[in-house]
């Protein structure tokens, strides 16, 4: 059955009450799609868009983590990470190594408590490539899953699991809410990735028991998306997945709220927290609930924008925060209603939450108005579109109203939905299920200020896990299983051949320069009727004084914070009710405006954006309020073991003097001197279009384009801005390993490298080519093979030259399990030194064929559109410089790899940083065999680390 979705007239509707001024009138916007049905179950998908030649491929069950077991949780997201190490007819790394040769975007997949999904991006040659390997996950895969594999994997998702909660600032608030928002008997009680006691219980049976009850065809969609012949593909489906079995129906399960008697308060004394942290969680409604709608309305009009009751009394009144967080958050079963405030550090949670009540009885007494709830429906229109920008995200949403709605085609009435929200229905629902109802309330608060935690909260129960030297079980990585291959029809080992090479395009660039020395470069596409572009101001941390570092920072902050003529919250408003985005940041090289907008109010949204460049405001209010958000988001990186590791490592690359060593937000100190005059000069020697670059992708061409900045020729004066060039750092001689100690980190932060090479550099590319072995190719790298997959000590780890104007690092990081720090240190030492002797022709192989192959889809969404537009302005590169690069890799041999790779790679001469627990890791760092190492943030741990 073919089936169409006409959805952009419907929003086109919600667009014309946002605004009266759009003149532009609205063009049909289809995303078409087919659905079968084979006889086993399993539901297919396909929807056709030719604007490049690739598709997208997902395999969706109808599984995550409320389909486990009490003390079997993490099931289900551990076989997100089972399903691609192997199958019989791929064999062991199977898949990794056929995405590589595809060029395919890489394997991927995430778990939800409601389904777990694998998907993929690839040039459409590869497609029956893809449904052969996807055909394999479901008939031929769980014979290989043996005690080694699961063992090995076990330590892959606990790494997972400390890098993304145990490791990290409130990363355990999750866990608490859940515990007390569900009973224990109902599948949202637990986390999605489990428990580390779970996850190391499972036994081989349990975890095969799971998959042969979940992973059959009658609980699996399968959705391709893209340039293909359907018909053709339809016969590949057939062929690959008609043999494999339904499983026994599945029952499907029935909404159920989180349930709260009586408001709840519990705190817990972070290790990694720097500020206080307030979070309140109601109950609310499933996905696609009628209230669900009106909710997050709801929640975005109180807490986003500067009108937002919650900031108006929080941030600008009461100033006890920088940043307030609110969100409706709907799962298959139930929602929740969450708002978190991460106080400033001398204040009291008590005092946060007498103020989110103050906020509320504002709201219950103004309401929201029509105009505010069109504000906030068209930026709804805006992030649907921005979803339907690649084939993967076309295909994903299908897939996501075909499982929960049982019907792709539920789009139009989702949008309908939207649409019929009214003030009255975001009334009723802040009645029904936040104001004055139940609550679980947790206060996370830095160790040692238990004061700060709200009045009458109980100590939260969190398993915190112990660091233990060689506590982890063993296993053999390199074993080969054994078992009895499954039957098939026909012989499933042979993989499919390619079909028709693509024909990849480069898009066309235009090119334009205003009289003001504004540079211009476009290109023009009209895959959905969005605009999206940047104007980059060169200069950015550069041109701040290196003993007040944090300028150029603050300035954009406050760039979007009002105009001459508009304060803040009427600039916020102009732009939330074209439905577009404008934010503006600072980097080290450039400060950046980046616009997204609906291409029928560019005009007006270019407009704005004229007004923020050339009329600040200079608003002393908005200025202090920027520096005390600033001021706390420093002292929240304090705390944050990826961050620290980034900025030690600056520090040792470009030494004091550089000012590419200081982080960007600048430090205490130097913030708190920084005044509003500071920026203002800032901004009158360095804002000038003699600097500035725009890049420009989307829905309008070059006519129009220039057209709308005529004005910025007279009203945008020119300057001379000198940019300082500060000395290339030089490499270092010899190894040093340095530590920066994080008392009772469950992970070791590892940031190796050197300063290499500038983009510009003849070498740069090559040595990109050299390293896609080595660590830039995920799943077909050594570092990810051996620390990863043959070691169980990290959940990834990489390697990459940055690039960029002038000498930029190479650098390989990673976290790793805490106890075995010195052996991953060990082990990437190894391979580093092995690298250039062991690169094989097979390797070099791989290399070309993935980096000629993926260019089919180098240029598919409008992000890498941009990129492509601002290295041709960057580095004056031509727009087919990727012709260029084609010829590098062609040209390619083992030699000049190995040849690269003694020059690039050598160990001896690299950076060794290692941030975690000094008091377990420190003295084993010694047997790297590069000298003492050094403490770089205290003199002496304790004397039993010396020992």
């Amino acid at each position: 059955m073919l089936k169409k979705i006409t959805s952009l007239v419907l929003l086109v509707i919600l667009a014309a009450a946002c605004s009266k001024k759009t003149e532009t009138a609205p063009r049909e916007f289809n995303v078409e799609f087919e659905k079968f049905k084979l006889d086993n179950g399993l539901e297919v998908i396909f929807h056709i868009d030719k604007s490049d030649p690739v598709v997208a491929v997902s395999l969706t069950a109808h599984v995550g983590s409320a389909r486990e077991k009490e003390g079997r949780t993490g099931f289900a997201h551990l076989f997100e990470h089972l399903l691609f190490l192997e199958s019989e007819n791929l064999g062991k790394g199977g898949l990794d190594k056929m995405t590589a040769r595809i060029g395919g975007s890489g394997a991927n997949g995430s778990t939800s408590r409601d389904r777990t999904n694998y998907l993929q991006t690839v040039p459409n040659d590869a497609l029956e490539k893809m449904i052969w390997a996807e055909a394999d996950k479901l008939g031929w895969f769980i014979n290989t899953v043996t005690d080694p594999v699961l063992a090995k994997e076990k330590q892959v998702v606990k790494n997972e699991k400390r890098q993304g909660v145990d490791n990290q600032p409130y990363g355990h608030t999750s866990y608490v809410i859940d515990k007390n928002l569900y009973p224990e008997d109902h599948p949202y009680n637990w986390q999605v990735i489990g428990s580390l006691e779970d996850l190391q219980n499972a036994k081989l049976e349990d975890v095969k028991e799971f998959f042969r009850r979940w992973y059959v065809p009658n609980n699996v969609t399968l959705t391709i998306a893209g340039d293909f012949d359907p018909r053709q593909a339809k016969e590949w489906v057939e062929k690959y997945f008609n043999e494999i079995a339904a499983g026994e129906p599945i029952a499907p399960l029935t909404p159920r709220p989180g349930k709260v008697e009586t408001i709840k308060k519990l705190y817990h004394e972070d290790n990694f927290a720097r500020l206080p942290e307030l979070t309140m969680t109601w109950p609310t409604v499933e996905q696609y609930h009628a209230d669900s709608y009106a909710l997050d309305v709801l929640t975005d009009y109180l807490s986003s924008g500067k009108e937002a009751p919650l900031n108006v009394v929080l941030v600008d009144d009461k100033k006890l925060t920088s940043n307030v967080r609110m969100y409706n958050r709907t799962s298959e079963l139930a929602g929740q209603a969450q708002l978190s405030v991460r106080a400033y550090a001398d204040k009291d949670l008590d005092e946060v939450a007498a103020a989110i009540e103050m906020a509320f009885a504002k709201f219950e007494k103004e309401g929201i108005s029509e105009k505010d709830l069109a504000r906030i429906k068209a930026g709804q229109e805006t992030r649907f579109y921005n979803a339907l920008s690649s084939v993967l995200g076309k295909g994903v949403q299908l897939t996501q109203y075909n499982i929960f709605a049982e019907d792709p085609g539920f789009i139009n009435q989702d949008i309908q939905n939207v649409l019929a929200v009214t003030t009255k229905d975001v009334m009723r629902v802040f009645n029904q299920y936040i104001y004055g109802k139940n609550y679980i309330a947790t206060s996370f608060v830095p160790k040692g200020n238990l004061e700060a935690t709200l009045e009458g909260s109980e100590k939260a129960k969190v398993v915190e896990e112990q660091i233990v030297q060689g506590a982890e079980e063993s296993f053999d990585a390199s074993i080969q299983a054994e078992y009895e291959r499954a039957p098939s029809t026909f012989d499933r080992s042979v993989e499919p051949p390619y079909g028709k090479a693509p024909e990849v395009t480069i898009p066309a660039v235009w090119e334009d320069s205003l009289g003001n020395g504004l540079q211009v470069y476009g290109i023009e596409n009209h895959e959905v009727p969005l605009v999206q572009f940047n104007m980059i101001i060169d200069g950015g941390q550069l041109l701040d004084d290196p003993n007040k570092v944090g300028v150029a920072n603050l300035l954009a902050q406050l760039m979007t914070k009002g105009t001459e003529t508009k304060t803040t919250a009427e600039l916020e408003d102009a732009i939330d009710q074209l439905g577009a985005s404008v934010n503006v940041y600072a980097t080290t090289e450039n400060t950046t405006i980046a616009v997204n907008t609906l291409s029928r109010n560019y005009d007006q949204v270019m407009d704005l954006v004229k007004e923020i460049i050339l009329e600040p405001r200079w608003d002393s209010v908005e200025f202090e309020l920027a520096k005390q958000a600033t001021l706390s988001r420093i002292r929240q990186l304090e705390a944050s073991p990826n961050m620290v590791a980034q900025n030690e490592f600056n520090k040792l690359l470009y030494g004091e003097g550089n000012i590419r060593s200081q982080n960007i937000l600048g430090s205490i100190k130097s913030v708190e001197a920084i005044t509003l005059n500071d920026l203002k000069n800032y901004y009158d020697k360095y804002i000038s279009p003699s600097v500035t670059r725009m890049h420009v992708v989307g829905d309008l061409g070059k006519v129009n384009i220039i057209a709308s900045l005529q004005d910025l020729v007279t009203d945008w004066e020119s300057k001379d801005v000198s940019i300082p060039a500060y000395d290339a750092p030089s490499r270092p001689e010899n190894a040093q390993v340095y530590f920066y100690d994080i008392p009772d980190a469950k992970q070791s932060m590892l940031q190796f490298g050197y300063p290499a090479m500038a983009s510009t550099n003849p070498d740069y590319y090559p040595a990109v080519v050299m390293n896609y072995i080595l660590g830039g190719g995920g799943f077909a790298s050594r570092l990810t093979q051996e620390l990863r997959e043959g070691k169980g000590y990290t959940y990834g780890i990489r390697s990459s030259f940055a690039g960029g104007k002038v000498a930029a690092p190479f650098s390989i990081s990673s976290g790793v399990r805490s106890n075995v720090t010195y052996e991953s240190a060990q082990l990437v030492k190894d391979i580093l030194s092995d690298y250039a002797s062991t690169y094989t022709s097979q390797d070099l192989e791989t290399t070309q064929s993935f980096m000629i192959k993926s260019n089919a889809r180098a240029f598919e969404t409008a992000g890498a559109k941009l990129n492509m537009l601002e290295n041709i302005s960057e580095f004056g590169w031509d727009p087919d410089y990727m012709k260029d690069r084609e010829k590098i890799v062609n040209e390619m041999t083992v030699e000049r790899i190995q040849n690269l790779a003694g020059n690039y790679l050598d160990p001896n001469k690299m950076i060794w940083l290692i941030v975690g627990d000094a008091k377990t890791q420190l003295a084993g760092l010694e047997k790297l065999g590069f000298g003492k190492p050094i403490l770089i943030n205290e003199e002496k741990v304790s004397m039993e680390v010396d020992k």
